[in-house]
């Protein structure tokens, strides 16, 4: 057996630790030295002839850059509100720097530097910019505030898309202020969003919008009376099968689509070119809105409904008949019209489906609410076709759904 020299193992291994020591040390200089890339403390000359263009909540500011070989970036630095100071870097490779979130129209002044690779800040100049309205001003000053069943609606556009929260209120008799509900986040063209289970009396609602900057928006309110909505019976739904239905899972037929139970079984159908499930009301009634439960744990995924078509008749006892693909609402075929055609919506986080975070699968959890078109028709049989699902499959998950209107 070789023998082992115990000395020269304890001057390697304190060898080995003075190394390591050494490099974290190293290391910790470089991270501590991060932002000077250069020794050369020359300071840059300013940026000139800077010239403005005003936009919505927000101003684009061109320049001529020094002649200062050692430039890393122009630096914007400005008051958007009361509270905030924002600062806005842009590259030496561009002669263009935007300025965000500006509170008001009005005049603000915005400091430019240019600054060094050694961190060195030129002199400074000012550049007065007049920002138009911002996005959240203009969106909640143009919602169109209406009555709607069991609630009120709020429309407006958000022609920038601008990433906003929205805020509704609803005032208590009881408590004498406004209950607010949780707020809608919202970066679309176009903003519907409501206010649910009232009755039919005079209600004060409001609304305020925030933006990502912090600024809020004054509230509007005003005084609407809900059109009367009740959640339709189940216990009076039945399957009303048809030849052109999708043929089932075993075990999990339609008429657990309806009965009152977010567990499972819900609808699970089997491959077929389209897929259907139809049901008989009980009733005639004019439907003004639905909330749809997907089936867990492949929320945004796999066999759940993003995309859907809801056909009515208000016939007894509807034949079946070929319905037209990627039809418009009001279309009719046979003794059914399309009622709506409805896109399930996309994680509010505004990650890809299927990279959906916790936050977005316990939205869905909750159930989607969809408002029918003003214009469908009350109806006694409905048709729930299925024409894409989140993994593009063509078989169908759905767990259970509310329907909500008024028996004519």
């Amino acid at each position: 057996m070789k023998k082992i020299n115990y000395r020269k193992s304890l001057v390697f291994l304190m060898l080995a630790m003075a190394l390591i020591t050494m490099f974290f040390a190293s290391c910790k200089t470089a991270e501590d030295s991060f932002e000077a890339v250069s020794d050369d403390m020359t300071k840059p000359g300013p940026v000139s002839n800077a010239k403005v263009e005003n936009i919505d909540g927000a101003a684009r500011i061109t320049y001529t850059l020094p002649n200062s070989k050692n430039l890393l970036y122009v630096l914007a630095r400005y008051s958007i509100n009361d509270n905030r100071v924002r600062e806005t870097k842009s590259s030496y490779y561009t002669d263009t720097v935007m300025v965000d979130g500006f509170a008001r129209e009005k005049d603000y002044d915005v400091t430019l530097y240019a600054v060094s690779r050694a961190n060195v800040m030129s002199d400074p100049i000012v550049v007065k910019v007049h920002p138009k309205t911002p996005n959240y001003i203009a969106v909640n000053t143009g919602f169109n505030i209406t009555a709607d069943f069991g609630g009120a609606s709020f429309f407006g556009l958000n022609k920038n898309r601008a990433s906003l929260s929205v805020h509704l209120l609803v005032y208590n008799d009881k408590t004498k202020s406004f209950d607010e509900q949780e707020p809608e986040y919202v970066s679309s063209d176009t903003i519907d969003v409501s206010i649910r289970n009232l009755n039919p009396v005079p209600y004060k609602v409001g609304v305020y919008t925030k933006d990502r900057f912090g600024n809020t928006s004054d509230t509007v309110i005003k005084t609407v009376t809900p059109l009367f909505e009740t959640l339709l019976d189940k216990k009076k739904m039945a399957t009303y099968r048809l030849p052109s239905d999708a043929p089932i899972y075993p075990g999990w037929d339609f008429k657990y689509f309806f009965d009152g139970s977010l567990g499972e079984p819900g609808w699970h159908t089997l491959s077929a070119p389209r897929t259907f499930g139809t049901m008989s009301l009980g009733v005639s009634a004019k439907i003004s809105r639905f909330v749809i439960w997907q089936r867990p744990s492949d929320y945004y995924g796999y066999q759940n409904t993003r995309k859907f078509t809801f056909w009515g008749s208000t016939v007894n006892n509807p034949a079946d008949s070929p319905l037209p693909t990627n039809s418009a609402e009001g279309t009719v075929a046979g003794d059914w019209v399309n009622l709506g055609n409805f896109v399930f919506p996309n994680p509010p986080s505004g990650l890809a489906p299927n990279q959906a975070n916790a936050a977005d699968k316990d939205f869905v959890s909750k159930g989607v609410n969809f408002k029918m078109p003003r214009t469908a028709q009350p109806v006694k049989y409905l048709r729930y076709e299925v024409t894409q699902t989140w993994g593009g499959l063509d078989y169908v998950h759905a767990l259970e759904i509310n329907l909500y209107g008024s028996v004519q």
